[in-house]
């Protein structure tokens, strides 16, 4: 892709965004969070929870931009059918994949919760798609040729960016930097977190919550903080003021 502008499209997918039920922050979201990759939006679409529909856009969407990503529709109930669309789109086969039952096995075995056949339509990947990680609640989203399949929930999409940005060729080249706290809740760092962002305006910076269940019994939480940038230097005094942050 080289020097040339490298531009994206998003397609949010949902009934609830349609009727008014749900208000869409995920285009913004995404938005944001390629800015610093060097990589702009050129169109963003809504379309129903119809697979006619959603393959059309997909198609349309993926031959025009250089990246597509899709929001919603990749859960555990019927009309959840993104996954299904995404795999005619490309004319790829669609069936439960055992790395994404492992990831869900492992989460839902941690819980205490089962995995139903309800559940386990959250492993159904394409065939030749890579899984996207999720580091929110396990289920994995994944990438298509050019297409990124991410979760409605935002909070849960802008976790999954995370393991997407790697894969993307903007037109900079983009730098990251990861802390992790225990026994800390993003509310407790929301003050802190505001200011470094404020002081550091050209640096994304998001944080993600985390829960491990201990093999004694009992649990340990924290977040996960990441700061993306393409000024080397000005990530490092981030990465410094974000490490200052642990109890």
């Amino acid at each position: 892709m080289g020097e040339r502008a490298v531009k994206a499209a998003v397609l949010v997918i949902g009934d609830e965004i349609l009727s008014g039920r749900t208000q869409d922050v995920n285009i913004a979201q995404i938005a944001h969070f390629l800015a610093p990759l060097g990589i702009t939006l050129g169109e963003a679409r809504v379309v129903s929870d119809d697979q006619g529909e959603i393959v059309e856009a997909v198609r349309a969407l993926a031959e025009r931009w250089d990246y597509v990503f899709t929001t919603g529709g990749i859960g555990p109930t019927h009309d959840d059918i993104t996954a299904d669309a995404i795999a005619a789109a490309f004319g790829r086969s669609i069936d439960v994949r055992e790395d994404a039952r492992a990831i869900l096995e492992e989460r839902y075995a941690a819980s205490g919760a089962e995995l139903t056949e309800a559940r386990l339509r959250m492993a159904r990947i394409p065939d030749g798609a890579s899984l996207i990680a999720n580091p929110v609640t396990g289920a994995p989203g994944f990438q298509l040729e050019n297409v990124f399949v991410l979760a409605g929930v935002p909070k849960i999409c802008r976790g999954m960016l995370e393991d997407v940005a790697r894969r993307l060729k903007g037109g900079v080249v983009t730098h990251a930097v990861s802390v992790r706290i225990e026994n800390a809740r993003e509310g407790d760092l929301a003050e802190a977190l505001g200011r470094i962002a404020q002081d550091y305006p050209a640096c994304s910076i998001g944080s993600y919550p985390w829960f491990e269940e201990l093999a004694g019994g009992g649990f340990r939480r924290g977040v996960e903080l990441v700061a993306r940038g393409t000024d080397e230097a000005a990530l490092e005094e981030v990465e410094t003021r974000l490490r200052a942050l642990r109890p």
